[in-house]
Parts: structure tokens; C-alpha cells; sequence
């Protein structure tokens, strides 16, 4: 195959650049990784020809935050997030999650990873903090195997949890690490998968799960080995954990993140509904990042993040799908949507809300900036060719082809896309992700399911009958 692509006669290429610029009828055309130009009738002497007669193209949207491992526990009513108060749920759920083991870890990551394919999500940090007995020290590495088969462009959160139970986190004996442990596995897989050349397929960051489930150790080490090996922090915080941080600290958790150092234009936080507009500042002024997770915020019912007084503030968000166990979806397409319905609810009261365009840069670019890429996140000459794009013939978007860069969040673009193209690749389309057997790899994760989990946990899993 050439090595040069030309994706002809694209009905519009929404390029999500500094001017917002859209073209239409115009042509793409790819070299390896990155794309040379995008015009009217460009060159095709040399190039594979792709037709996108009647598509819209779209920068390949980044999820910022994630755990894979969790996707076998999704669709479990024994366990329902939104019923339960969250350390009710984590004690239901730890004892599952303490049994998983280095299978689980592969096939799972490959089910999270096929869905943000097929959605159009091209790049994806996952916060990868289940290390159990059985699970050793290969979840990264079985996660890089997954990702490598599908073709998806991979940033691996390696996260940990140092704190016993006994001392005040939730974290049971089985998924308990030393910091040297997570130290040194840190310094290997830095060494093994971390590539900061541009259009660089996988990389590396460091990221202690939660404050309240660590020592504080743990976090001081992160940092010095980030800052010295120049590779991003990352951790949840605000996410109710701030009475227990008072309790213990006496002060707020940015504060405390603040005090140690663990904030920065190299780190980014997931969820922080629990931030105040003081450190919306502290955020911004500082250039910390923040990974907006619309799920799990409605299905715990907890506060919806005051999009626009944060970007008032200066702070730079992104979008996250967050883990399949309080999301039960590693669609970021949906999460776009209903994104931008939460914060069109408080329009009223809060003067204004972020529009589908806007949301939709939310989930591009600002999750580029978020991941230290200026390689990604829009369609530009020098950019990676990292796109998605949506069949706009089929008869239900008739009558809704007015504006393509509103199109996806406005009007609930949530299902499957045309086709995906990571670092020039074609990796799904038209139903099928490329150069897998995906029905095998489906039945053998069912599996794996069974024996490690289904097997272990009747009572919550229940029975596969057919």
C-alpha cells in the first residue's frame, strides 16, 4: 500500500485549528503519520484514494482519563453506582477488583479500547491503578500488547495505592504497593514504552491513584521522578475526598497538591467537582488541567462542573470517560453529548454554557494540550493524520446538515462512526476494526470474564445462560 493517502471530496473537514476553520468539498492528503495539506483537488499521483463523498472529518477525539480494567463489571445491578453512597460502593466493588488478573487486564483494555475506536476516540490516557497478586507488575505492559493490536494511540497512567486500610484508605491488602515497588516499576516502564518524539504511539505518566488512599511519600516520589524523567502527573482529586483531607491534613486537597508541588502545566486532575471558584485560579494560574468526566458525575449524583466559570478562570479542560464501573461506556462520543447537556441545564442560572463547537474542542484540542501533544488534536499540515469521520447521507442527519461543527454534541452523534484513522492508519471502518478477528477476541474475553470473575462472584455476577 502507498504510503501516501488521499481522503477525496470530504463533504466538510472541521479542522478544530486556532481560526476554526471548516473546508468543504476538499480533499486531505496524508504522508505516513502526518497530513501535508488539505485544499481543493489536491495531487493524487502516488496515493491510496479514500472517498469521503458525503462525510464530515473530525480531529480523532482524546479521552483524558479511564480505567479499562473495569469494563467486565459493567451492566451489574448488584452493584449500582447511582444506589449507593460511593464508600458503600467501593467496598462492594475492591473485593472484585482484588481477584482480576493479567488476562483481564489484556481483554479487558481491548474491549474499552475497540469501543473509543469505534467512537472516534484516537487517543486515550488510561489510569491503570490495579496491580493485585495476581495481576503482578504486567497491566501496563499487557495494556501496551492491547493497544499495539488495535492500533489506538496509548498514554498509560501507572497508578498505585501505598495506604493501608488500617491507616484510612479503602484500598484492600491484595492491591496494596510499596512506593519503591511503584517507584521502580515507574523508572521501567518509562524506559520501555515512554516515546516523546512526535506522533509517538505510547507513553508514560505517572499517577498515584488518590490522595486519601497514598502516602504522601508516594506523591513526593511521583514528582521528582516526572519532573526528572520530563513525563506527566496525573491523579483524581475533588471528588469528595476534601472532609477526609481536612481530617487528616487540615487543609483542602489542591491545597495539599498545591503545597507538595503536584500541580503545573505537566499535570491535569480528573473530575474535581468538589473545586472552588478560588481554585479555579489556583488551577489556571498554576496551568494544572482538569479531565471533565460528565458520567459518573450524573449516575453519583454529584455537582456539575461550572464549565464556563472555569474557562473565565483560564483553565484548560478536556474530556474523560472515566472507568466502565461508573459509566459502564467507553464512548466519548456520548460523553461529548451529554457533556453538553449538563451544562446546558445550568445555562440559565449560570449566564451562558459552552456551545456543541465548543465541547467538541473541549474533547480535541484541550485534550491535546492536556497530554503535553502539539502533534495532535486538530486537522493541520504537520499534524498526525488522526481522524474520524461520520457518514452525513444516512437519512437520519437530513435536515440537520446546517452547521458540521455542532452537529455531534446538538444533535446526539453517539453511535458508531464511518471510519477511524490513527497516525494515518485506517483502524475501524464501516463496522470492522481492521487486521483482527474481532469475534474471537470477543469470545475469548467472555471467557476470561467467566473464569476470573463470573466464577468467583455468582452472587453479583449471576449466570450466563445463553
Amino acid at each position: 500500500m502507498s504510503s501516501k493517502t488521499l481522503i477525496r471530496n470530504a463533504r466538510a473537514i472541521v479542522t478544530c485549528d486556532d481560526s476554526d476553520t471548516v473546508y468543504y468539498d476538499s480533499d486531505m492528503l496524508i504522508e505516513g503519520p502526518a497530513i501535508i495539506s488539505i485544499g481543493k483537488n489536491l495531487d493524487s499521483t502516488g496515493c491510496t484514494i479514500l472517498d469521503a463523498r458525503g462525510k464530515y472529518v473530525y480531529p480523532g477525539l482524546i479521552n483524558t482519563h479511564h480505567h479499562f480494567f473495569q469494563t467486565f463489571v459493567r451492566n451489574l445491578m448488584t452493584i449500582d453506582y447511582p444506589n449507593m453512597l460511593v464508600v458503600d460502593w467501593l467496598d462492594k466493588i475492591y473485593p472484585i477488583f482484588q481477584e482480576i488478573d493479567s488476562d483481564v487486564i489484556y481483554y479487558s483494555s481491548l474491549v474499552a479500547m475497540a469501543d473509543l475506536l469505534k467512537h472516534g476516540c484516537t487517543c486515550a490516557f488510561d489510569h491503570q491503578y490495579c496491580y493485585t497478586k495476581k495481576t503482578g507488575k504486567s497491566p501496563v505492559d499487557r495494556q501496551m500488547e492491547a493497544s499495539s493490536l488495535l492500533g489506538i494511540r496509548y498514554h498509560a497512567g501507572r497508578g498505585c495505592n501505598t495506604l493501608p486500610k488500617s491507616k484510612g484508605s479503602t484500598i484492600p491488602e491484595k492491591m496494596l504497593e510499596t512506593t519503591k515497588e511503584f517507584i521502580d516499576d515507574c523508572n521501567r516502564l518509562i524506559g520501555l514504552y515512554h516515546d516523546s518524539k512526535p506522533f509517538s504511539m505510547s507513553q508514560i505518566v505517572v499517577a498515584p491513584c488518590q490522595p486519601i488512599n497514598s502516602y504522601p511519600e508516594t506523591f513526593k516520589e511521583s514528582i521528582a521522578l516526572a519532573r526528572d524523567k520530563k513525563v506527566r502527573l496525573h491523579t483524581h482529586l475533588g471528588e469528595g475526598e476534601n472532609p477526609i483531607m481536612l481530617e487528616r491534613w487540615g487543609k483542602r486537597s489542591l491545597r495539599w497538591a498545591e503545597d507538595i508541588g503536584f500541580v503545573g502545566e505537566d499535570v491535569w486532575l480528573a473530575h474535581g467537582w468538589e473545586l472552588t471558584k478560588e481554585e479555579y485560579r489556583v488551577m489556571a494560574q498554576t496551568g494544572t488541567g482538569l479531565s471533565h468526566c460528565p458520567a459518573p458525575a450524573v449516575l453519583g449524583g454529584f455537582p456539575i462542573l461550572d464549565i464556563p466559570a472555569m474557562q473565565k478562570a483560564g483553565m484548560n479542560i478536556s474530556l474523560g470517560c472515566d472507568g466502565s464501573a461508573t459509566n459502564d461506556s467507553s464512548n466519548l462520543l456520548d460523553s461529548l453529548r451529554m457533556a453538553y447537556l449538563m451544562q446546558a441545564y445550568h445555562s440559565k442560572a449560570r449566564g451562558g454554557c459552552p456551545s456543541p463547537y465548543d465541547m467538541l474542542k473541549i474533547a480535541t484540542i484541550n485534550g491535546a494540550k492536556t497530554l503535553g501533544r502539539t502533534d495532535i488534536g486538530s486537522l493541520e499540515a504537520g499534524k498526525g493524520a488522526d481522524l474520524f469521520m461520520i457518514d452525513t447521507l444516512a437519512l437520519e442527519l437530513a435536515g440537520t446538515l446546517h452547521d458540521p461543527k455542532t452537529l455531534l454534541a446538538r444533535t446526539g452523534v453517539t453511535g458508531p462512526v464511518w471510519l477511524t484513522m490513527v497516525n494515518g492508519k485506517v483502524v475501524y471502518k464501516e463496522g470492522y476494526l481492521t487486521g483482527i478477528d474481532e469475534y474471537k477476541l470477543a469470545e475469548e474475553a467472555e471467557k476470561v470474564c467467566t473464569r476470573v470473575l463470573r466464577s468467583e462472584f455468582p452472587a453479583v455476577f449471576g449466570s450466563i445462560t445463553h
